[in-house]
Formats: structure tokens, C-alpha cells, sequence
């Protein structure tokens, strides 16, 4: 099983403020739109939807997953693979520290492919370790370039 924890600070110097709210409707907005927000994803399609969660099919790199997302507003959003060659869970999670508003990415995942914590499970995951940290900082450009386009039009 892979662990892979990521904490980014929201606001730091010369960027464009981001508020808690800005943050989680940039996360909403990534459930049902991930291609926008997370390069390795190639499509995303919402199967259906309910409160406070939804059923997706994304690709990407040649893999087919199928998540169900929950979400816990302005706190948390987790994605728990149901369907694919991994199981485990993905969280965005919205945390104040010290340092102030952080987005913690957490991963959990294991490869039904592969032997669990064997030599080609660890090697693949290190290998794709990189765009799940990347994944953070590009939701949250997203994010940023979304809350401009709503300055602009309002």
C-alpha cells in the first residue's frame, strides 16, 4: 500500500488570496471536472450524484477507475476507488494551521495488480508519487484562476 501525504500552504506571499470557501468550491468544482485541475486525469464523467456525494469515471495514462466521492463542506473531500486496478482512498482535506490555511493531499492506495508492497508496487508508485503532489498545486492554480474569472465577469 502506498502512503503519500502532501500539505500546501493556501496563501503564501505574491499569490491571489484564497479563502476556505474558495478552496472548497475549487474542490467541488475538481469532483466533477478533474481534467481542469489534475494533468494525469484525461476525462472525467459523473455517473450520478446524490447529497454530499457523487459516482465518477475518470482515465487516465491508459487506466479506467470508477470513484465515489463524498464530501464533508468546507472540511474534506475523498475519493474511494471502487472499480479499477487500485483500491484505497484519495482526501483533499482543508486544515487552518499555524502557518494558515493548508491543503493536506492524502493517498492510500493499493495496486490489485501487483503484489502488495512488493518491489513493482513501490517503484510504481514513487514513480507516480510526483503527480499526486503536483495534483495540489495545481488544483489550487485552478482554483485561483477561477475565482480571477469571477472577478472579471462580476
Amino acid at each position: 500500500m502506498a502512503t503519500i501525504v502532501h500539505d500546501v500552504v493556501v496563501n503564501k506571499p505574491g499569490q491571489a488570496y484564497l479563502s476556505r470557501e474558495d478552496v472548497w468550491g475549487g474542490l467541488e468544482i475538481k469532483a466533477r471536472n478533474a481534467p481542469r485541475f489534475v494533468k494525469a486525469i484525461e476525462t472525467c464523467e459523473v455517473l450520478e450524484e446524490g447529497d454530499n456525494w457523487l459516482l465518477r469515471e475518470i482515465t487516465g495514462g491508459g487506466e479506467r477507475h470508477i470513484e465515489r466521492v463524498t464530501f464533508t463542506p468546507l472540511n474534506v473531500v475523498r475519493f474511494d476507488r471502487v472499480e479499477g486496478n487500485s483500491t484505497g482512498y484519495i482526501t483533499n482535506e482543508i486544515h487552518d494551521t499555524d502557518d494558515g490555511l493548508v491543503l493536506r493531499f492524502r493517498v492510500e492506495l493499493t495496486r490489485d495488480d501487483l503484489e502488495p508492497d512488493g518491489e513493482q508496487e513501490r517503484a510504481y508508485f514513487e514513480a507516480v508519487r510526483v503527480g499526486y503532489i503536483d495534483a495540489v498545486e495545481t488544483t489550487l492554480a485552478a482554483t485561483r484562476e477561477l475565482r480571477s474569472d469571477v472577478k472579471k465577469a462580476g
